[in-house]
């Protein structure tokens, strides 16, 4: 797990900027920090070495016909990482984490039509995967790239570096694309320059395809820290069952708290998933037992403590 880092105001002030725009030119962070641009690339270059800080680029599989999906597996203690980290090496598989003592796995996936039972099938047999649970996530109250516990910034300097909304429409994707956006799944700010390099294009077309791409809600670029560098050290995943008719009233109050990083409903025996990050088992006793607590309509609540994360965006 990773330990937590010393940060101050430029340190929060960068993860801030980065949630909003994940390539955002260093030269403006700077200029919105009111610091010179190496101060920000060398923060930048140490949060990368020390906190375990990336920047992904995020595909829209709904876009291309998949279904995200949260999966739970309960197995035996022996098989659990080696197990997590054969998902962890799918492409298609993110948010690997094991849990509950080194007995259960849960992470999540984009996957296409009929492509759910083929994963379940490739799972490991003879009695080492005990159960399965496959949770098709229906509506997402709140995303790991709107977590409060990176924002920082006051709403004027959120402004400066928020960039246009995407509009969200299909696009083709042709083999030059699907070489960029694998390359941006690695490292998500990697340089125009490089990209073109790497994929035998002009740094022009680079510029034009990724431009087009985000525009139109294919990729975005995703702030990827362990909340344990930021202090946070008791992460949990919540599964809760709640009626039909409550459930986006309480979807939607889950997301409002500060606490919670994904929020989402499902299908299944429970129907809405979160996932929780305290500063200590202390704070995550209080969240349960008085935030979620106090949400009367929550009728079941399952929890498992997040013991080591695996692959995170």
């Amino acid at each position: 797990m990773a330990e937590s880092v010393v940060l101050d105001g430029v340190d929060r002030g960068l993860l801030h900027a980065l949630q909003l725009d994940g390539r955002v030119p260093f030269a403006r962070v700077a200029d919105v920090l009111g610091v010179a641009e190496t101060t920000v690339a060398r923060r930048y270059k140490r949060l990368r070495s020390v906190a375990g800080l990336r920047v992904v680029g995020a595909v829209n599989g709904v876009l291309f016909g998949r279904t995200a999906w949260t999966l739970r597996l309960r197995c035996t203690p022996d098989v659990a990482l080696p197990l997590a980290r054969a998902l962890a090496k799918r492409p298609d598989v993110s948010w690997v984490h094991v849990m509950s003592g080194g007995a259960e796995i849960s992470c999540h996936a984009q996957l296409p039509p009929g492509e759910e039972t083929m994963l379940l099938e490739k799972l490991p047999r003879a009695g080492r995967v005990l159960d399965v649970r496959a949770h098709s996530v229906l509506h997402g109250f709140s995303l790991p790239s709107d977590w409060s516990g990176l924002r920082w910034l006051d709403d004027e300097q959120v402004e400066r570096l928020r960039p246009a909304e995407p509009r969200i429409a299909q696009v083709e994707v042709d083999g030059a694309d699907q070489a960029l956006l694998e390359l941006l799944a690695v490292d998500g700010r990697t340089p125009y320059a490089e990209l073109a390099a790497r994929t035998r294009l002009s740094e022009s077309t680079v510029r034009r395809r990724l431009d087009l791409l985000r525009h139109n809600g294919v990729v975005s670029y995703q702030v990827d820290i362990p909340a344990a560098a930021l202090g946070f050290g008791a992460q949990a995943r919540l599964w809760m069952t709640v009626p039909p008719h409550a459930l986006t009233k309480v979807g939607g109050r889950l997301a409002e708290h500060e606490e919670t990083s994904f929020v989402a409903a499902t299908t299944g025996p429970t129907n809405l998933v979160a996932v929780v990050a305290c500063r200590d088992s202390g704070g995550l006793y209080r969240y349960l037992t008085e935030r979620v607590g106090a949400l009367r309509e929550i009728t079941s609540l399952e929890t498992a403590v997040l013991m080591r994360t695996v692959k995170q965006g």
